[in-house]
């Protein structure tokens, strides 16, 4: 069990977090669903779906998005026959409470537990994959470790094996604050995830750069593993530069 409390340093929540609240209206054709995690807070997720027959990919977006930032993303997955819910943290969007690394890690095995309720309430029948982005590949590499007998695939876009490296990359932990033991048992923990994977990551990623995505691939106890670079692309244009590659490889992926 990772110790994830050692993030939760105001100090280094402050550049962990950028929460942003903000109520977008519902598009047509998607379902506003509220995941109750604690006294008086809930977490706001969007569920994109079309064909109860396709897959369904939970999705826990970047840092500094929200939900609604994906109501012109997502009909490109439905176009591809996929079902997706997006999901927000504490503090973004409509959901209520303060971000901090335990809670999102914690809601994120709510939102899973609820999300499984819903595809079977509902008759959904192409299966389950969890998928991150970004900070979003943290709550996904957790998901992934602690129920991979429920979950057919894990994708990781733009992330990293652990978050501490990244702050310890910055140079931001705070002076007699040691994340080592937490940077080296989330990589011990990636040998244990035998779930099927693929990690996309941009070429030219600067703020989480490619050894990360690397080292993540590397790490994973997964026979069943692929790791895409999208050509040209930074962190937050794998999508859009590598149009094709990117939804070519997530449906071959699935598929598979």
């Amino acid at each position: 069990m990772i110790d994830y409390s050692v993030l939760d340093n105001p100090l280094l929540l402050q550049n962990i977090f950028y929460p942003y609240p903000e109520v977008t209206p519902c598009p047509p054709g998607a379902v506003d669903i509220f995941v109750p995690v604690e006294k008086n807070v809930s977490i706001s997720c969007r569920f994109y779906a079309e064909d109860k027959s396709w897959p369904n990919i939970l999705y826990f977006h970047g840092n500094g998005e929200l939900v609604g930032d994906y109501d012109g993303i997502a009909p490109y997955y439905n176009e591809k026959g996929l079902n997706i819910m997006v999901v927000d943290y504490r503090g973004y969007g409509a959901s209520g409470g303060f971000p901090k690394f335990t809670s999102m890690i914690s809601d994120a095995h709510s939102v899973f537990g609820e999300f499984k309720k819903i595809l079977l309430r509902q008759g959904y029948e192409g299966g389950l994959w969890v998928m991150g982005r970004s900070l979003g590949s943290a709550s996904a590499l957790d998901l992934a470790y602690h129920c991979q007998d429920q979950i057919k695939g894990l994708i990781i876009e733009s992330g990293f094996p652990s978050f501490g490296r990244l702050l310890k990359r910055k140079g931001i932990v705070p002076p007699g604050t040691s994340l080592d033991a937490f940077n080296d048992a989330c990589l011990a923990r990636l040998g244990k995830i035998y779930l099927p994977a693929l990690v996309m990551h941009g070429q030219y990623d600067s703020l989480v750069p490619l050894q990360e995505a690397q080292d993540l691939f590397d790490g994973l106890g997964s026979p069943a593993k692929k790791m895409i670079i999208i050509p040209d692309a930074d962190h937050n244009t794998t999508m859009m530069i590598g149009f094709d590659l990117y939804f070519g490889y997530i449906n071959e992926f699935i598929e598979s």
